[in-house]
C-alpha cells in the first residue's frame, strides 16, 4: 500500500490522531481495503483538525484512493476517539457498497 497520510493536528491531538487512524486502517477498514486490491494502490489520507470557539473539536476527513475522493467532515465533537472512529465508519460504510 501506498499511503500518503497529512494529519494536521496541534501537538496536544496529534499522537492520538495517528494511533487511531492506524488503529482504524489495520483493524476496521482493512478487510474492504483488500477488495479494492489495496496492496496496489496509492492513496492520500488527510485529516484536518481544529478547535472551535466552544473548544470542541471540528475534523476534516478526506481519503483519495486511485483518484476516487471521499470527504466527511464533522463539526463540535469532544471527544477525539469518538470523532476519528465515526469519521472512518462512514468511509468503512462507502467502501462497503463497493
Amino acid at each position: 500500500m501506498n499511503l500518503k497520510r497529512i494529519i494536521r493536528a496541534d501537538d496536544e491531538s496529534r499522537e492520538v490522531v495517528e494511533r487511531l487512524v492506524w488503529e482504524n486502517i489495520d483493524h476496521k477498514i482493512s478487510s474492504y481495503l483488500e477488495k479494492l486490491d489495496w496492496k496496489n494502490i496509492e492513496w492520500l489520507l488527510e485529516i484536518h483538525t481544529e478547535k472551535n470557539k466552544k473548544w470542541l473539536f471540528n475534523w476534516k476527513l478526506q481519503i483519495t484512493i486511485d483518484g476516487k475522493l471521499f470527504r466527511y467532515e464533522r463539526e463540535d465533537y469532544k471527544n477525539l476517539d469518538d470523532l476519528v472512529n465515526n469519521l472512518f465508519w462512514h468511509f468503512k460504510e462507502e467502501l462497503a457498497k463497493k
